[in-house]
């Protein structure tokens, strides 16, 4: 069990970093990046960020593998 709540309190710090962090890193254009799709019309907005969540998947992919060596 102490593995969990290790888990638990290093994904409520990388949240809480994460949320600090928010200004700065909409400035760096993540969300409007070419392959996001962005839908609105009359009383309907959709956003479906694609090219953003393959970005931040292969970020984090590389940092888990290279903290798991």
């Amino acid at each position: 069990m102490p593995d969990i709540s290790r888990l638990l309190i290093a994904v409520g710090l990388v949240s809480v970093a994460l949320g600090l962090a928010w200004p700065w890193l909409g400035k760096l254009g993540l969300g409007r990046l070419p392959g996001d799709i962005a839908i609105e019309r009359d009383g309907f907005s959709l956003y479906l960020p694609i090219t953003t969540s393959l970005l931040i998947s292969a970020v984090l992919s590389l940092l888990l593998w290279l903290f798991r060596k």
